[in-house]
């Protein structure tokens, strides 16, 4: 893992926090050609990714202090969810000896199906209502995808929210 963040939304879509991290590799690390190769498209992402990069041992704890200074027990929220809490709670283990999120975490693509009442295949970005997405910058910059997935999340909550 290269970088990651969050961002803390109420249900109501108030932004009430983000973290952010660029970690430093882990010893005899190396990125799978195809992910490379991505990141050879996005320069802008990847340069981000590599600037103020630090240890995942200092990173991971203090992003466990944020997240235990947030009001309520965190749920993480992800598109998909089963790769990055993947990732995330691996780091955490590892380097902070707990998660924060035990095992809770929810899928932005599963709820779009359950909404769209389409099967999980057919429950991509492409088939989902503009009106759940914000203006925001799409970048593949952590902080960036976490404001924007969270937004995202909160515009479907409110949908399922709704009387019907």
């Amino acid at each position: 893992m290269l970088s990651f963040a969050s961002a803390a939304y109420l249900a109501d879509k108030t932004l009430v926090g983000t973290f952010t991290a660029n970690l430093e590799s882990l010893p005899g690390a190396i990125g799978h050609p195809e992910t490379m190769q991505w990141w050879t498209q996005n320069q802008a992402a990847w340069e981000a990714s590599r600037s103020n990069c630090e240890s995942p041992d200092a990173a991971m704890p203090r992003y466990v202090g944020w997240l235990k200074k947030l009001q309520g027990k965190p749920v993480f929220i992800g598109y998909p969810a089963s790769y990055d809490f993947m990732f995330v709670y691996w780091y955490l283990m590892r380097f902070a000896g707990e998660s924060p999120f035990s095992h809770s975490a929810l899928d932005i693509k599963t709820l779009a199906m359950v909404l769209l009442r389409t099967d999980y295949r057919n429950a991509t970005k492409r088939n989902m209502p503009k009106v759940w997405f914000d203006k925001l910058p799409h970048t593949h910059v952590a902080l960036d995808d976490a404001i924007e997935q969270g937004a995202l999340f909160c515009n479907m909550l409110r949908v399922l929210q709704r009387p019907q």
